[in-house]
């Protein structure tokens, strides 16, 4: 016992039993600490340092979420333990925003029979809604994207994307609401099919679009609520013309994209541009003051945007490319007001084969127009034949009439769209533009585009080394070595 009395009286004793006393103090503290945060919501617990930042959630996502107002249920049908951690971090994550929204693991392998009822397969999340009645689904394979195009030349594949938050936004938008918004698509003009990566945002905002020939229809269905036209290499006919010309003059909404062929060529096409205070210009617009990389013909656009046209918009950096070019002229009627949302700068040029012409082009411009739906004016004629002593109402008729909004959107550079520039510059608000000036012709909706996330490897290089570098790579670790010498050296001597 003396010996042990003498051994706890030395200094490295008294050192020993100071460490391991405060390591039991940090250990206890850590625990603690541990049972305290773990109580905290787990939107606050996880905390993103992927380098892609996959879990970071947008405003936009925030918002929808924290308007939600009906119940939404996420069943996940799949084996948790075998699922990617990122998914599962994910969901959990995206969920805690909302206390409306709850969510379920269904183990596919004990209960297969839930794949029959709910009519899908295995890795795949069921997005529902009691109130509406609407439920959609979501496959792991559309969250963690894979590009099949690196199985081709290497044999393996290889992840590009992470989409979680489009996904599943995009999702919950859908099941929530109950209107749909119905999109035409003329053919039969030879006109350009939308790329996958616009179905794909079409899909996101709940948007339903159809395939429209006028020369079979005849007319514009009643439930239209956008007609799309889509970079024509032909021209309408009259009686196409005439179609359209009574749909804006019921309140309708018309876009138009010029691909290659200029709307010159077009001549009911241009003559339609033209009572709406647009006018094409002959030949591709150069642009040597905003171009890419010396190609005038690659021009980046300045940008106009005001009002929905600006939701998302960062940087306002967008390509386009063989764009023709129109002017602002003024409209048949006084009552159609016309504005430019896509220019090129003051020093571009209009050229043909046999001239240059300098000016400032425009590349997109909305005209609307308040009118009367015809429905409308017949219901208060009729109202006023009935009845001579209601003029209230057919007041009211008529003001509800004038509230009637018909909007005609030309963007003269088709390529906005093209999937060669927006898949390859995906840093680009080419389709944010696009899919803004869609919904701003729908009343009260806003447009949901959430970019997914690259899962491809980024690197840290040191592409000039100067005296901050070297002080980085060598002068960090030689003052770590000279304190560590120190601090022994103190202590040997101790």
């Amino acid at each position: 016992m003396e010996k042990i009395r003498t051994l706890f009286k030395t200094s490295g004793t008294r050192h020993g039993a100071y460490s391991v006393g405060m390591a039991a103090v940090v250990v206890a503290i850590v625990v603690v600490l541990n049972l305290i945060i773990g109580q905290f919501p787990e939107k606050y617990r996880n905390i993103d340092v992927s380098s892609t930042k996959i879990y970071e959630i947008t405003d936009t996502s925030k918002d929808l979420l924290g308007k939600l107002d009906k119940e939404v249920k996420m069943t996940v049908l799949a084996v948790k333990e075998d699922t990617d951690e990122r998914i599962c971090t994910f969901i959990s994550k995206y969920s805690s925003l909302s206390e409306h929204i709850s969510v379920e693991w269904i183990d596919p392998v004990l209960h297969p029979s839930v794949l029959t009822e709910y009519e899908t397969s295995e890795n795949t999340i069921i997005i529902s809604c009691e109130d509406t009645g609407k439920s959609t689904a979501v496959a792991f394979a559309d969250i963690i994207v894979t590009d099949m195009y690196s199985y081709y030349y290497t044999g393996s594949y290889s992840e590009s994307e992470f989409d979680g938050e489009g996904q599943l936004t995009s999702a919950v938008n859908y099941v929530v609401n109950d209107t749909q918004k119905q999109i035409y698509r003329t053919t039969g003009h030879g006109e350009t099919t939308l790329s996958l990566t616009v179905n794909d945002l079409m899909d996101k905002n709940n948007y339903s679009v159809t395939e429209l020939n006028l020369l079979i229809s005849g007319e514009i269905p009643d439930d239209c609520e956008l007609l799309l036209i889509n970079a024509p290499t032909k021209d309408l006919t009259w009686d196409e013309k005439t179609a359209v010309e009574n749909y804006l003059a019921q309140g309708g909404s018309v876009m138009l994209l010029l691909g290659d062929t200029n709307s010159t060529g077009l001549t009911n096409l241009s003559a339609l541009m033209k009572d709406y205070g647009m006018e094409s210009v002959d030949g591709y617009i150069a642009d040597p003051e905003r171009c890419y990389q010396g190609n005038y013909y690659y021009l980046f656009p300045e940008m106009l945007l005001s009002g929905g046209m600006d939701d998302g918009i960062s940087s306002e950096m967008v390509l386009v490319t063989n764009a023709h070019g129109i002017t602002l002229t003024d409209p048949v009627r006084d009552t159609i007001r016309t504005s430019a949302f896509m220019s090129s700068s003051a020093n571009a040029y209009a050229v043909t084969e046999e001239d240059q012409t300098a000016g400032t082009y425009v590349f997109g411009a909305a005209a609307t127009e308040q009118v009367k739906s015809q429905d409308v004016e017949d219901d208060a004629d009729k109202e006023q034949t009935e009845d001579s002593g209601t003029a209230e109402n057919d007041t009211d008729s008529k003001t509800a009439a004038e509230a009637k909004e018909s909007r005609f959107t030309v963007i003269s550079a088709g390529s906005l769209i093209d999937s060669q520039i927006t898949d390859t510059f995906t840093t680009l608000e080419n389709t944010t533009v696009f899919m803004n000036a869609v919904t701003e012709n729908f009343d009260g909706v806003e447009n949901i585009f959430i970019e997914p996330k690259s899962l491809d490897v980024e690197y840290n290089t040191v592409q000039h080394i100067g005296l901050f570098s070297l002080f980085v790579i060598f002068g960090i670790p030689l003052l770590i070595l000279i304190s560590g010498f120190v601090v022994w050296f103190r202590r040997r001597r101790a």
